[in-house]
């Protein structure tokens, strides 16, 4: 019988024993921590404040660049874009969806791709490249260049998300993540509204050198990209083992604290075979985040691209739309940064995920019927932009520290970001120019898509609760007690000792 099946079959009797040995489970682990920062001579403060600074500030910067080139297209919309390029009907959302398709494909190639070559090198190259091909758009003819821009997009930017979580778990400890993971996913809400901005004051450059402005935007952004590259070669941290920053003992001194704090290895030096990356998809942990990230991503890319043209239907010019497409970035940005640091002080993730879709429910909600009065349908807007931007990334935290272990880690992430990006293919087709100005079906389908996040986050919560009960009982130490030492370590999470959030 498989630990999984185990899993299904195990008693309840457990449960109160795991939630009364939390605590001291917990104060030992300190207490082992700060023991082996006495032996390597480390200050775990100055530490952590040198792993945040060396590693943090460079990921925050490569995902702000990421998400605005991915979204600028939405800005470009308001100036032109469709009519200059004889576009009709539906292409602008085939022009969207395209994205995701090699999007979705390179998003696991990528994360297993960065055990063979170094985190900085690997994510560097794919920014420069992405930021060439976004200048490139900006000199697109017809609506077949565009789209061959947007797939290339697709391809060279599915390196930078499921790998900035990948690598960024490697780091902390469950209770210490959430709030890192916030600030640099807090980056989107950033880029966001830098895009309105930006697109707000490069309408000044209509008609300098011949071009108009959404082809202004396409370059600027992509030439800002592909600049600032050559600054994270030097700046993205690779995995801790082979972190430029890190003194030897330093680097050691963190690997065994993880160790202690996740109750598994890390298994950084095992070569991984394909055989062992199809394996973790027989794991219903690998499947329920990514199924809830899925009901996130549909409303919160339905926002990102069409949220300024739903301001211009409100009765604002094209101008005008992108600067107040800019507040409920800024918005979502503060709420996320809250959100974050309560839930890490509280050591708890399911209650502020249900929390943010909540709120994001009632944005959507207003958007949707109050269709007489504009300004509430604006403030739904703030609404929508704070509880998913800033839900998403307590999510994504949440399943990214649960999983123990570089394999499934690599596979767990790349997999929840991937799966979940297929729901950025639905959003682009249900925000159509026939449905304006109310987009009745779309903002039924976020709705629908929202609480369908809400559901499979609640059962991630009650799968991870359970078998945090169940890995402490006899039958199961035993069961993994009997693997060889190869597959327990990469069986990471599924080590008894390892506690799963919730």
């Amino acid at each position: 019988m498989s630990l999984e099946q185990e899993f299904k079959e195990a008693p309840l009797a457990a449960e109160d024993e795991t939630k009364s040995n939390n605590d001291v489970n917990s104060n030992s682990s300190e207490q082992l921590v700060q023991e082996l920062a006495d032996e390597y001579g480390i200050n775990q403060k100055k530490l952590m404040w040198k792993v945040d600074v060396c590693v943090v500030p460079g990921f925050c910067l490569l995902y702000f660049l990421s998400f605005l080139d991915r979204v600028n297209i939405s800005n470009a919309r308001l100036y032109g874009l469709e009519e200059d390029l004889n576009m009709t009907g539906d292409q602008f959302n085939i022009a969207l969806a395209l994205f995701y398709v090699p999007y979705v494909a390179f998003e696991l190639v990528s994360n297993y791709s960065l055990k063979f070559i170094r985190p900085h090198i690997w994510l560097s190259s794919c920014i420069f490249l992405f930021g060439c091909v976004t200048i490139g758009m900006g000199f697109a003819k017809t609506f077949g260049q565009l789209v061959a821009c947007r797939v290339l997009i697709g391809m060279t930017e599915a390196a930078t998300f499921p790998g900035l979580f990948y690598i960024l778990s490697s780091f902390y400890a469950n209770f210490e993540a959430q709030r890192r993971f916030s600030i640099f996913f807090s980056c989107t809400c950033l880029a966001g509204g830098a895009s309105g901005a930006i697109a707000y004051k490069i309408n000044d450059l209509n008609g300098v050198h011949g071009l108009v402005s959404w082809r202004w935007i396409f370059i600027v952004e992509g030439a800002f990209t592909a600049g600032l590259a050559f600054v994270l070669f030097l700046i993205v941290a690779d995995f801790p083992e082979d972190a430029r920053f890190l003194k030897a003992n330093e680097k050691t001194f963190l690997k065994k604290k993880l160790a202690i704090y996740s109750g598994a290895e890390s298994g950084y030096e095992i070569t991984n075979k394909v055989s062992d990356v199809v394996k973790c998809f027989k794991d219903y942990l690998i499947w329920l985040p990514a199924l809830a990230y899925f009901g996130f991503i549909i409303p919160s890319y339905g926002y990102a691209y069409f949220s300024a043209t739903i301001i211009k239907e409100m009765g604002y010019t094209a101008v005008s739309a992108n600067q107040h497409s800019v507040y409920p970035w800024l918005a979502a940005f503060g709420f996320s940064v809250i959100i974050a640091f309560t839930s890490d002080h509280l050591r708890i993730r399911l209650p502020f995920v249900i929390l943010c879709l909540v709120v994001a429910i009632t944005g959507l909600a207003m958007v949707l019927g109050a269709t007489d009065y504009p300004k509430v349908r604006y403030g739904g807007c703030f609404l929508i932009a704070s509880g998913l931007y800033s839900g998403m990334p307590v999510l994504v935290c949440w399943n990214s520290v649960n999983f123990g272990g570089h394999l499934r880690k690599s596979v767990g992430t790349a997999w929840q970001i991937g799966f979940g990006n297929i729901g950025g293919i639905i959003a682009t087709f249900i925000f159509l120019t026939k449905d304006a100005p109310v987009y009745r079906s779309g903002m039924a389908v976020c709705i629908s898509s929202a609480c369908f996040a809400i559901i499979c986050s609640t059962a991630y919560f009650f799968a991870v609760r359970r078998l945090n009960s169940i890995k402490q009982t006899d039958t199961y130490v035993e069961k993994f007690n009997a693997l060889s030492e190869r597959d327990q370590i990469l069986a990471g999470d599924k080590n008894p000792n390892f506690r799963y959030l919730y």
